[in-house]
């Protein structure tokens, strides 16, 4: 049976910043995604990662009329995201998010798995992964961590099976796909599984109906990253963030905020219970 994830458990990962902190010991994570017409995918990664604690987010977009500044997060570095693989040095590298399936895009994806940094890989990212023996067959031999972020749809793509029978036995897919992927990894859905990269399965009773709407699995991807860039493992990375992100949905619900519930909403409920239970 897999191990409830607890608050308690999650807020011990945390240890209180030093008195001399600079954004320099909180890494640096850079988003890359955002094609055209999903350009906000990556944005809402980007501003989860810097809201839950990183200390330099970099977006880069793949879009033909990407922005150059977030209007409404201007904290945020854009590039284009061949130049944001280039230039950037992240500690923590999030694919996936808006990323599309172009020849672009797969170009993109080989080169995020080339580099020795620790990868979130989400949405497109995965379904490429699925279509791609060669790109799968890399995740094996890389030595930094990865944390893969399927839904159910994702899953079955990954496992060539159908979503019926991910559903069916959620704890065996998600087992499943830690051997084929060679990461961590977050089935996600109503009682998201954690599955480690040694096997061991968390279940998190975090969350709500309200959060089934667009954007939620870009905000998780990056707040997954920021923990991560702060010095905490992959694993203790991906049970925070998912325990947080459906905490900070209860959190909306409570204010009879359940339909019409938005990405960034989340985001925001997320930092505030952060700061609660974060060691002064």
């Amino acid at each position: 049976m897999p191990t409830v994830i607890t608050r308690k458990q999650v807020a011990a990962f945390l240890k209180p910043r030093p008195k001399d902190s600079h954004k320099g010991l909180f890494g640096t994570v850079t988003v890359i995604g955002g094609a055209n017409g999903m350009v906000g995918a990556a944005l809402l990664a980007g501003r989860a990662a810097l809201k839950t604690g990183a200390g330099c987010v970099h977006v880069g977009l793949l879009a033909d009329n990407a922005p150059v500044v977030d209007l409404n997060c201007p904290e945020l570095m854009l590039h284009t995201a061949a130049e944001a693989l280039k230039s950037t040095s992240p500690d923590v590298l999030v694919i996936g998010c808006g990323l599309g399936q172009s020849q672009a895009a797969q170009k993109l994806l080989y080169d995020a798995l080339m580099l020795d940094v620790a990868l979130v890989v989400d949405a497109d990212a995965l379904n490429l992964i699925a279509q791609r023996p060669d790109l799968r067959g890399m995740l094996h031999g890389r030595k930094s961590p990865a944390v893969f972020t399927p839904h159910p749809g994702e899953a079955a793509h990954l496992l060539g099976s159908k979503t019926e029978e991910v559903q069916g036995d959620r704890p065996h897919s998600a087992l499943s796909l830690v051997k084929r992927l060679g990461g961590s990894v977050v089935l996600k859905g109503a009682g998201s599984l954690c599955a480690t990269r040694e096997a061991k399965l968390y279940i998190n009773q975090t969350g709500n109906p309200g959060m089934s709407s667009a954007g939620m699995g870009d905000v998780l991807a990056g707040m997954i990253a920021a923990f991560i860039a702060q010095g905490l493992g992959a694993d203790q990375a991906m049970l925070l963030a998912v325990h947080l992100h459906g905490a900070a949905g209860d959190e909306l619900a409570k204010q009879q905020a359940t339909l019409g519930m938005s990405a960034t909403e989340v985001t925001e409920w997320a930092r505030w219970l952060l700061n609660r239970i974060a060691p002064n």
